[in-house]
């Protein structure tokens, strides 16, 4: 058997962390890992234990990148300070980043945090609209400041008023609207979107933007075929909205095939919100805009973010930019993002409780269900599997419209190495966990 954390000492954290940090910080597995060294990926706990990571896209390109701890160190012996005064890193990181979007995709703006970038994104479509009113998935996370946290459906707070929001339905893949999957499915989802828009131009609010991650990371990464997100954005452009494309999970190359997920949809965001992954866990955000979306921000909104595009930040960000290039881990997240779909669905041939497999790159991961037919979630179940993979040595979480769906995101180095591995971890689990009292 595995060697164990002893459980005084976990007491003891938990008890240090709940005193200083304040009680409901959350924590992963039943069991809390106690983690203290990461390098590729693979991380350690307190007892030397090693664990492969298939969840974590903060190290995008690897716990400890060489390349990337070097260029923060390297400039952190050399200067740091806020973009008041003037810095080339800035502005060749800008020229390096913008050049893998569209054309009149050209502008950045530097934060610290994807939830701090969602913010400045509704500030953008409110002074490029002069409205307020928003459209969200009933099943997305985009952030945590006061007016992004209003975004999330299902996390909402008894304190503050959300009536400029509107939500409408996640899409889902393997119960799609209307029961008909592609493009009945997607017109479906726009009239929804259609619907919600007439909604906000009928209150005080107006209209002023749709914001999706446009792969649905936390609502389950549905398999939607490129082109399914169309109908939806045309809505909002010819009723004047903005499309912000929160990319924090799907961005960077993830996806294998296009290094953005708006560009494997075939459609062009006014605004592309940034974070986790953009430094390989240095804390950095941003988002990237057309520049008269930019200049009706600045003109609208004093703004400045003290540390957002600072120097040691962005030299962090343009060594993953060059990890990812000189590596080509962007076609290797095609190829083993394939094949790791492919060993799921020979995996879904022998346990009936796997219900769909789906995925794009290294975003991959099976429904757990009851029942294939009634398509019931299995989330308790997904549960057990979830802690009994890290007792076995593998870090994985859930999501999903049901919170049943195996949430498989690694590190871009993943190799097809660590697929079987975790196949063959997944096998074992699924054999030897329980399946009644669900």
């Amino acid at each position: 058997m595995p060697q164990q954390s002893d459980p005084q000492d976990t007491r003891s954290l938990l008890e240090r962390r709940a005193r200083l940090l304040g009680p409901n910080l959350p924590t992963f597995y039943d069991q809390p890992l106690h983690i203290v060294r990461g390098e590729g990926v693979w991380l350690w706990d307190a007892d030397g234990r090693k664990y492969l990571d298939c969840y974590n896209n903060v190290p995008h390109v690897g716990h400890c990148n060489p390349r990337v701890v070097k260029a923060i160190c390297d400039q952190a012996a050399r200067l740091n300070t806020h973009t008041r005064y003037l810095h080339q890193g800035i502005l060749d990181y800008t020229e390096r980043l913008t050049a893998s979007f569209a054309p009149a995709l050209d502008t950045a703006l530097m934060t610290c945090t994807g939830s701090e970038a969602n913010d400045v994104a509704l500030r953008m479509a409110t002074a490029m609209t002069g409205k307020t009113g928003i459209i969200a998935s009933d099943a997305t996370y985009h952030g945590n400041t006061t007016a992004v946290a209003k975004l999330s459906a299902n996390n909402r707070s008894p304190y503050g008023q959300a009536s400029h929001i509107r939500w409408v339905s996640a899409p889902d893949s393997y119960r799609p609207l209307g029961g008909v999957a592609g493009q009945a499915h997607a017109e479906a989802f726009a009239k929804q979107v259609g619907q919600a828009i007439a909604e906000l131009e009928a209150s005080e609010h107006g209209f002023a933007g749709l914001i999706l991650c446009p792969h649905f990371v936390n609502e389950g990464f549905p398999d939607l075929a490129p082109g399914w997100l169309a109908p939806a954005i045309e809505r909002v452009h010819a009723a004047g909205g903005l499309f912000i494309a929160d990319e924090v999970q799907p961005g960077f190359g993830r996806l294998g095939s296009h290094m953005w997920g708006h560009q494997r949809q075939g459609v062009t965001p006014d605004v592309v919100t940034l974070g986790k992954p953009m430094a390989n866990g240095h804390p950095v955000g941003g988002l990237v805009t057309r520049a008269e979306i930019m200049a009706a921000f600045r003109d609208t909104y004093r703004y400045f973010n003290t540390f957002g595009g600072n120097p040691v930040s962005c030299a962090a960000a343009m060594a993953v930019l060059d990890e990812l290039a000189e590596r080509d881990l962007m076609a290797q997240a095609l190829e083993v993002g394939s094949y790791a779909k492919q060993q799921l669905q020979a995996l879904a041939t022998q346990h009936s409780v796997i219900g769909d497999v789906r995925g794009q790159g290294l975003i991959f991961g099976a429904e757990m269900v009851l029942d294939r037919l009634s398509k019931e979630p299995a989330a308790d179940f997904t549960d057990r599997v979830i802690n009994a993979m890290r007792q076995r040595g593998i870090i994985l979480s859930k999501l999903g419209l049901h919170k049943n769906t195996l949430k498989i995101r690694p590190p871009m180095p993943f190799a097809r190495q660590q697929v079987d591995l975790l196949i063959d971890t997944l096998d074992a689990v699924l054999r030897a966990t329980p399946f009644e009292a669900r």
